[in-house]
């Protein structure tokens, strides 16, 4: 279990990856999966849009990219989040800025559990998801 956290054309946050690993491992226990190694890749829309455009050619802005190199029940992946985006849709949602990005870190590991949100139904048990893995999130932490 490892959790990294780089940065990409974008501010420096304090984030520890030790949280990450905490959180992120229960969660992976909670679905009856393992939290194996894990990069969190913070970095502009700008930057995200690039990958959005060369890897995927969606030619949009988006919070989160995840590669998903997940084997068996060991969940591994790169999350690619753009800090503007996160810092708009906190401003949208009317929450805290790293409520969000706790919100899109979660989002993106359940993609590499398996679920998607391509339908209105699989986007709905996405929401619930998220919202009972961010119950979980001690309060003052992150």
């Amino acid at each position: 279990m490892i959790v990294q956290i780089h940065y990409e054309n974008t501010e420096i946050l304090e984030l520890d990856p030790e949280f990450f690993v905490s959180w992120l491992s229960q969660v992976a226990t909670m679905e009856k999966k393992k939290l194996g190694e894990l990069n969190l890749i913070f970095c502009s829309d700008d930057y995200l849009l690039e990958i959005n455009q060369g890897h995927l050619d969606h030619d949009y802005y988006t919070d989160i990219i995840t590669f998903d190199y997940t084997q068996g029940e060991v969940l591994s992946g790169d999350l690619f989040i753009s800090i503007d985006r996160v810092k708009d849709n906190a401003k949208s949602f009317e929450v805290e800025t790293k409520e969000e990005i706790l919100r899109v870190v979660v989002h993106g590991f359940l993609h590499l559990a398996g679920y998607e949100d391509k339908t209105e139904n699989k986007e709905k048990e996405m929401r619930l998801k998220e919202d009972t893995y961010l119950k979980i999130v001690p309060r003052g932490t992150l």
